[in-house]
């Protein structure tokens, strides 16, 4: 297996993308990895490297604008950010390294792009995990409780470490995007129905920002090529909270593709 990190330029901003690729991964699916919210490269941990190595495939992990090492945001956001995300950088990003019908694998705001450009492109498979279609009172609930605790000598130093200078505007972005009051009526539910590829639907029943009905929506939207986990003791990071289960049930849920 090899690795190299490289600089994109998408829409001219720069944007890192680490490309994972093995002998036995040509001619395969590629798994692409959208991050979280608050996400970087780094932060997904093993994660990635463990399913790219159980599963034999190629794969890109990449940083959005604004986040980790890749150019910095323009501020304020538009609501629908999620969408223009998967409409106007994502589908770019992959014709630039040549990825076709890949298999997404998105966590929180990634979960939701995932979902999104699985509506309006080709895909293998969609994998969301913890990603959100329309604001709940709990998801408000839980941003304003980050907020409150949020201590920049705190959690601003330890997101400074994948975020640098851009540390500040990152999650000003993420919180201050959410509690807009305009932003209550945002709703990706519509795409849904157009997702014809096999997708799993993950969310942990303890998730401190989405209600387990927040999952039989995204079901109920699909349709019948949908799948759900919901995992125990389980918040808002799948992945690393029930690393092992999570992992398990990817790697069944891809073979049987």
């Amino acid at each position: 297996m090899q690795t190299e990190i490289q600089f994109i330029t998408i829409h001219n901003k720069q944007l890192r993308v680490k490309r994972v690729w093995q002998e036995s991964g040509q001619n395969k699916p590629t798994l692409v990895f959208l991050h979280e919210g608050l996400g970087s490269l780094e932060m997904w941990r093993d994660f990635p490297d463990k399913l790219i190595a159980a599963m034999g495939l190629n794969a890109i992990i990449y940083e959005r604008q604004g986040y980790g090492q890749s150019d910095p945001l323009e501020l304020p956001r538009p609501v629908n950010y999620l969408e223009i995300e998967a409409q106007e950088w994502l589908p770019p990003l992959l014709e630039k390294l040549e990825i076709k019908n890949p298999i997404l694998v998105g966590h929180s705001d990634g979960g939701s792009i995932a979902l999104v450009y699985a509506a309006l492109h080709p895909i293998t498979a969609v994998i969301a995990m913890a990603a959100h279609v329309y604001v709940e009172p709990v998801t408000i609930e839980g941003i304003k409780k980050v907020v409150a605790q949020y201590d920049p000598n705190v959690m601003g130093k330890k997101l400074e470490k994948y975020h640098g200078s851009k540390t500040a505007d990152t999650f000003s972005a993420w919180a201050d995007t959410w509690l807009r009051p305009d932003f209550l009526d945002w709703n990706i539910e519509s795409f849904l129905p157009q997702i014809t590829a096999p997708a799993l639907i993950i969310q942990g029943k303890d998730d401190e920002y989405a209600s387990p009905a927040h999952v039989d929506s995204i079901l109920d939207g699909i349709g019948q090529h949908a799948t759900a986990l919901m995992v125990d003791n389980c918040g808002h990071s799948p992945h690393l909270q029930a690393k092992e289960q999570v992992l398990n049930s990817i790697i069944s849920f891809i073979q049987k593709i």
